[in-house]
């Protein structure tokens, strides 16, 4: 087994929780030992790592990942930490449920530790290099099932003409069904969790053995096995989405070497590779299309069903599909880190990041089933020794309490909610990171967003050159185009594109130096030259200068000024154009009851002229600090999004309840954001807030319907009313109920 580079490989495995690097597994993958790097080793970096480099990197331990089998719900993978986590030699253990993935951080080789605890708990791990396990039958994996519901019904038969024999029968039914729960819970317990179900369960159907309620005993365990059944359907609906996502990447690729052609594997693609797909394929990597034009089914990225077309140069997904035509592209990824590896990381990531509400429900439910047992104890002691009352009652009402206490359903009633939420969002191209932030969007009841690029289309073009001084328009292009080369504003971008159209050739320029929130200034022809905004050098404009920008800046222009020292060289109006869903996008907000706010660092005239247009307030001439004061001004009074694509959205973007990134943005916004969307569009930031709040009414339903039951049947089981079979009917009942609650996410419109 070797050890893998970090970042040349596509994999992180520091621990650092926004590393974008980190792949999550493709079906298959297994247990592997990888080092954990310090943390400056992590995506600071864009390069491959030799071997030499990896092994003179500080190790600070070894992880672990596994693919499991087995897993029924969210309280399984509580099961399997747990276990793990005892290990000594194990400082952190985490189940994703969603991929099915264990994870395991330690200082030195655990594996066979921990596989030893892990099927000690009733669970499976896949070795390294095999298979996923073939699904059984549906006679197989019903079988126990099956025939516990067949011995019910031998015995109850039996009982109407033998009672006696009936009551034998239903005891031997019991004892059949009660085997493997008890074995279950034997093996949780020795893998530390003492309070489980199957301990509830077993306490529950033996005890109803000794005072003689054999049918119900017999009933009890016939209603828990149909809900665990239930309870996995439901679970395997719930990952479904996860599952298709990881299924979208082909493991093979045409790669193309010297006109010669080759099947390879998708994880020896590396940039640069060129590869070949053919008309019904789909890409393994992120790719730059190198053929003239295509068109590419992308749905199952951003959610948009029409086929989108893509011309030469344009990058491409992982996972999308070539409709019409073969296509030639370039590799631009590394293995593992595509655009569906980076959504997958997402995904993981997200359950660690628990909503507040999701975080209480856990640490209730740790205290909740021991104070059930602690209360069914009491019940069957106190009324017997203190009011000389019958025993054989008072136990049994004591063993429907233990079955009342279960907390399944309370405990996936907030992970099922909030993984359909995630998964639903995933479909439609938006990307949350957690239900954290799930729930904060949910609360949002003001969004700020930035102008350029993210209401506009973050493209604008030259509308009026003025030179100054002498100076020829080509002139000034060129000098002012070779200033700006290499800088991602998009500004910048114009006047670069302006002058590659002009096809001129532009004068060397170095020292480049970005002002922030002013603009850059560098070296050209030796003498230094600086573009920035007219505000920051009034000094230096003649009063018919300014009269110049004033007006230009009235008819929605953003003006920059080229000035070398106290010479001004020439005035650039550029003008962006609003996103063509941007005024749809606003409206539906404001149906939502959500007010708008723009914050841009432009001109209150350009910005006055935009915020018009969209009907919306704003906050013009802002500095990055700026953004920050005034977000947390909007903050004090209520929750608030900044929506942004620049790296200097990103400490307002932090500031916010909720940071949300458009997906054509800086990798800093992306990597500070709690939300993303990867269509680029606004549109989805609309579809994102609803399905938020229907998530968050789903949740508010799920806690709702499980706690109302048990307080239900609570009080019907003390007075007499129900027993034992009801009991855990209601608690099957509401797994079942919760669970297809929140799978109505998944099929919201």
């Amino acid at each position: 087994m070797h050890q893998q580079s970090s970042c040349g490989g596509g994999r992180c495995h520091s621990h650092q929780p926004h590393c974008s690097k980190q792949a999550a597994p493709a079906v298959g993958i297994v247990t592997h030992l990888q080092p954990l790097p310090a943390a400056d080793t992590c995506c600071s970096h864009r390069r491959d790592k030799t071997a030499d480099e990896e092994d003179e990197r500080t190790v600070r331990g070894f992880r672990y990942s596994w693919l499991l089998t087995g897993m029924d719900c969210p309280s399984c993978a509580g099961k399997i930490e747990t276990a793990v986590s005892q290990l000594a030699r194990v400082s952190r253990a985490k189940v994703i449920f969603a991929s099915e993935k264990l994870v395991v951080d330690a200082d030195s080789d655990v594996r066979a530790e921990v596989e030893q605890a892990v099927m000690r708990a009733g669970f499976q791990l896949r070795p390294q290099g095999a298979a996923a396990p073939a699904r059984p039958q549906t006679g197989q994996e019903y079988r126990s099932l099956i025939l516990l519901a067949v011995l019910m019904a031998a015995s109850w038969l039996m009982s109407h003409f033998w009672p006696a024999a009936g009551s034998l029968a239903f005891s031997v039914t019991t004892l059949y069904g009660v085997w493997p729960i008890a074995r279950s819970a034997l093996r949780l317990i020795r893998g530390g969790t003492l309070f489980s179900i199957e301990l509830l369960m077993s306490i529950a159907a033996v005890g109803a053995l000794f005072i003689g309620a054999t049918s119900e005993a017999a009933m009890v365990l016939l209603l828990f096995m149909l809900g665990e059944k239930l309870e996995s359907f439901a679970a395997s609906r719930a990952r479904k989405g996860v599952t298709a996502l990881m299924a979208l990447k082909p493991d093979e690729a045409v790669r193309v070497r010297d006109g010669q052609r080759s099947q390879v594997q998708a994880s020896e693609l590396r940039p640069g590779d060129i590869i070949e797909v053919s008309a019904g394929g789909r890409l393994p990597a992120d790719a730059r299309l190198v053929s003239d034009f295509a068109s590419f089914d992308e749905s199952a990225m951003t959610g948009e069903s029409l086929p989108a077309e893509r011309q030469q140069g344009e990058v491409v997904a992982a996972g999308c599909l070539s409709v019409d035509r073969l296509v030639q592209l370039e590799v631009v990824s590394l293995p593992g880190a595509s655009a569906i590896d980076r959504i997958l990381q997402l995904i993981e990531e997200a359950e660690e990041r628990k909503a507040p509400v999701e975080r209480f429900l856990d640490r209730f439910s740790r205290i909740y089933t021991p104070a059930v047992m602690l209360v069914a104890l009491l019940v069957a002691l106190i009324p017997p020794l203190l009011l000389a009352a019958p025993w054989q009652p008072w136990i049994y009402k004591a063993l429907t309490l233990l079955l009342i206490g279960c907390p399944c359903a309370l405990v996936i009633s907030i992970p099922a909610a909030v993984t359909s939420g995630l998964a639903a969002a995933a479909r439609r191209g938006a990307l949350i990171k957690g239900g954290a932030a799930l729930e904060s969007l949910g609360k949002v009841r003001t969004i700020t967003f930035d102008k350029t690029g993210t209401l506009t289309a973050g493209k604008p073009q030259i509308t009026q050159l003025i030179p100054l001084d002498g100076q020829q328009e080509d002139q000034l292009l060129a000098e002012a185009a070779a200033a700006e080369q290499g800088s991602s504003h998009p500004l910048a971008q114009g006047i670069v594109t302006a002058a590659s159209d002009r096809q001129l050739l532009l004068p060397p320029a170095s020292a480049q130096r970005v002002l922030p929130g002013s603009g850059i200034e560098a070296e050209v022809s030796g003498r230094l030259l600086t573009v920035r905004t007219p505000g920051k050098i009034q000094h230096l404009l003649s009063a018919s200068q300014q009269a110049t920008v004033e007006q230009l800046e009235n008819a929605g222009n953003t003006v920059v000024v080229m000035h070398s020292a106290q010479q001004l060289l020439g005035i650039i109006a550029l003008r962006d154009t609003l996103r063509p869903e941007a005024r749809a996008a606003i409206a539906d907000l404001q149906a939502l009851n959500i007010h708008s706010v723009m914050l841009t660092g432009d001109n209150p005239r350009a910005a006055a002229a935009i915020a018009a247009e969209l009907g919306i307030d704003y906050r013009a001439s802002l500095m990055p600090q700026d953004k920050v004061s005034a977000v947390n001004a909007l903050n004090q009074q209520q929750p608030v999004a900044m929506v942004g694509d620049g790296i200097n959205d990103a400490p307002a973007m932090k500031a916010a309840t909720i940071g949300i990134a458009m997906g054509s943005g800086s990798d800093v916004a992306l990597e500070t954001a709690d939300a993303a969307l990867t269509h680029n569009r606004l549109s989805g930031l609309v579809s994102m807030i609803r399905l938020a709040r229907a998530t968050q009414a789903n949740i508010y339903q799920n806690v709702s319907v499980a706690l109302g039951l048990k307080a239900i049947f609570l009080v019907t089981s003390l007075l007499g009313i129900t027993g034992l079979w009801l009991a855990v009917l209601a608690d099957s009942g509401a797994t079942a109920l919760v669970t297809a609650n929140a799978l109505r996410l998944l099929r919201r419109q």
